[in-house]
Parts: C-alpha cells; structure tokens; sequence
C-alpha cells in the first residue's frame, strides 16, 4: 500500500473531487417532487462479473418503486478505493448513501462518525445466520456498523502430483518444498510492502496464539507467538524455495507463478482455483487443497479473512431507506449472485450447502466454511492504516528478518506499533 502522494498529485486529486462533489450537489439525490424512485448511491470497488450491478438492480426493482440503487463504482486497488471514499466523507458529502467498506475500514469509518449505527431490526436481519468471525468485522466498540455482504478466506493450494502428503505446518511446508527444489517446489505467497503483507503475518500471529493489538489503542504482540510468527517469515524469505518475486508478490503474482507450473504450494484466496481452470488446466487437473497451514503444531491455524461490508453513510439524505437497501444488497440471495458471478464466498454460512456454493467450490465448500469459522480478523482499530504501514515497513522484505534471532524484528515492530496506535489515521 503506498505511504505518500506528491504534493501535485494530493491537490489534483482534491481539486477533481471538490469538482464532482460540486456536480453531485447539482444534480441532487432526491425524488424530483413528481413521486418517482428516491436515487441511493452504491459506492463500492468494481468486481469483473458483474455480481454488484446485478444485485443492485434485483434490490431497485424489489422496492416496488421506492428507491433506485445506482452504483458508483471504485477503483480495484483498495488504498484508492478507500483515499476517495476518505476525502469525500470527510467532506460529508451527501450523494453516499450505502458505502462497500473492505472489513479493515468499519472501526476507522464508525470512530470518524461517518457511518450510521444500523438500527436493532436492521441489525438482526443483516446478522442472522453470518459467521461470527465475519459480525466482528462489521463491528466497533460492540455497535453493528455493517451488513455483511461476502467474505473472503485464503487456503492452502498445493501439487497433488508432487506433494503425497499434505504439510499441516509452515515448517512442515518449507521442509516438503526444500526437499523437491526451486524447480519445481516454490512457495507462493503475498509478501509486497502492501496490505497482503500485514494479512500474512496477522494470519501467522493469531495462529501462533497470538494477536497485534488487545484494543483499539493497545499493542499485544505477545514475544513467544510473535516470535514464532517471525520467524516463519524469515525462514520463507531466506528460503532458496521462496518465489524469486517474493519482495513484490501479491495475490495476482501467486496465482500466476503457481499456474506457471513450477511451484508445489500456495496460499491464496479461493479466486485461484477458477482461475487455475480457465488458464493453466494442466496443473488445475492436479491443483489440491487443505486448510491455511499451522504456525504450532498444538495452535490451530487462524486463515485470513476479507470480504465487503455494506455501511450507511451518516450524511445521506435517506438513510432509512439507505438501510432497508443495505439489507437487501447484503441478503442471502445477493449473496448468492455474488458467488454466482464473481467467485465471492458468502458471509451467511447457512449457505454452503447451496448447490451455487457447491459448484463455486467443487469439493471444497466445506473447507471455505470452516476455515472463515476459524479466521483471524485483522485488528479492529481507529488507527488501522497507521498500524498496517508500521508492520509492513518494520518488517519488509522477508528475507530482512533472521529466523534464528528475530529479537531485532520483534523490537522494531512493537515500537513501530506503539507509535501506529497513538495516532489518528484516515488522512
């Protein structure tokens, strides 16, 4: 994730939204007085199967009229995403009414007033049947902010013609991998100075036992689990099996150096198996998968967790229709549409055993539910881009940490942490 923008580029940036902020207040978000459909404003990022526009046009024709839920898409990347969702909401602009939050953005968005609490009817029906796991990510400071609308988990990939047995630990993993070699046994992972690194040691510390902050503003970081997190990376990073764009790997560079053929395993998000289908058959035929693996063999393993959550904006115009939408949008058939169409797995968990589901993830539905029931959420903190920047600056690139004597990396990163927390993030 970048750390800064030239000063040109900051007022470009501001300029080009001060001027759209200026077209929206012209064109108005209201029914025209002639009692037609009240315009709500979806902004959340793009995904390329169209999952969003389709639900949003379910969820306009289901209100019989009342509201037209019109998406104003976001980039990809998701520190641009959230730079033009900050500066508008700082800006209380009232054209946002339902906001697609990534699950890291709900503490820093409630604790800046920007989103509506969801009121208790609201809240139990967006809630029923969601994992726990994912509840927690749409939550602050125990107040529901979010509807959860899909969540995301990583697993383990690996060759079922190379690999016999399947390594239940990182070490175990490395060890199997060193034994066949860098032609063919490379470990795929996400280890760019970007928030995919801050996921991949978070995802390392919760399985250690461990976790980065026990507050919004208080570093945990517990030495022993934190130390077997380090060490794990650093073992990875000087490892002669590590991806040789280990340093700039991101989901994306995974994928494509483990449908090259030469890696045995990779953790990845559940979007590799279909892509392993469409563009590298030869190694989807025997592409396997198991749950992210341990830190500790007596520590369950903690996997990642992602996905969206849907809040209400606290400046828009119509927010009790902002909140009947958000319900809709966030629903299990919306949900359901969005596996359909873009691979994303629901956060209602009553689903996995939907024919949708099961088709999405042909064998491993089960896997995908279970491993998002045992997820690690990343911490929820006001200060949460300040404390992702710290982790990744204090510990990129892997190969910077010795797996042997981590007390270096560790000493960085608590005192990079305790400054992280104390400051006020979003700008």
């Amino acid at each position: 994730m970048p750390s800064g923008r030239p000063a040109a580029r900051a007022a470009l940036i501001l300029g080009s939204v001060l001027s759209s902020l200026a077209l929206f207040a012209g064109c108005g978000g209201d029914d025209d007085g002639g009692g037609g459909a009240t315009s709500l404003n979806w902004f959340v990022q793009i995904q390329p199967g169209g999952s969003f526009q389709e639900v949003a046009k379910r969820c306009s024709e289901e209100s019989n009229g009342r509201y037209q839920i019109d998406l104003e898409l976001l980039p990809t990347d998701a520190s641009q995403a959230r730079e033009q969702l900050v500066r508008r909401l700082g800006a209380e602009d009232s054209t946002i009414d339902v906001i697609g939050m990534d699950v890291v953005w709900t503490a820093e968005f409630a604790n800046a007033e920007w989103l509506r609490e969801f009121p208790a009817q609201e809240g139990r029906q967006v809630t029923k049947g969601v994992f726990d796991s994912v509840v927690e990510t749409a939550s602050f400071e125990n107040k529901l902010y979010g509807a959860p609308f899909n969540t995301n988990t990583q697993l383990l990939w690996y060759r079922t013609d190379e690999i016999k047995k399947v390594p239940t630990t990182w070490d175990e993993m490395i060890d199997e991998a060193e034994k066949i070699g860098p032609e063919g046994g490379l470990i795929q992972v996400q280890a760019n100075q970007y928030e995919g690194y801050t996921v991949w040691f978070n995802a390392l510390l919760e399985s250690a036992g461990g976790q980065i902050l026990s507050g919004p503003e208080t570093v945990d970081l517990p030495e022993g689990p934190t130390d077997e997190a380090l060490a794990v990376m650093g073992r990875l990073g000087n490892s002669p099996v590590a991806a040789p764009d280990i340093d700039t790997s991101t989901e994306d560079t995974a994928r494509l150096g483990f449908e090259a053929g030469d890696s045995a395993f990779m953790v990845n998000y559940t979007f590799a198996f279909a892509s392993a289908q469409a563009n590298a058959p030869d190694v989807a035929k025997n592409m396997g998968f198991a749950k992210f693996p341990k830190v500790v063999e007596s520590e369950p393993s903690r996997p990642p967790l992602g996905g969206f959550n849907l809040g209400v904006s606290a400046f828009s115009d119509h927010p009790e229709l902002a909140f009947e939408a958000a319900a809709c949008l966030s629903n299990p058939k919306s949900q359901l549409t969005a596996t359909e169409l873009d691979g994303l797995p629901p956060s209602n968990q009553t689903l996995y055993k939907d024919k949708v589901v099961k088709k999405a993830y042909p064998g491993f539905a089960q896997l995908v539910q279970r491993s998002i029931d045992d997820a690690g959420p990343r911490p929820a903190t006001p200060a949460y881009q300040d404390v992702s920047l710290a982790i990744q600056r204090s510990l990129h690139p892997p190969s910077s940490i010795d797996p042997n004597d981590v007390t270096s990396s560790y000493d960085e990163l608590r005192s990079d942490l305790e400054d992280a927390v104390k400051r006020e993030g979003l700008l």
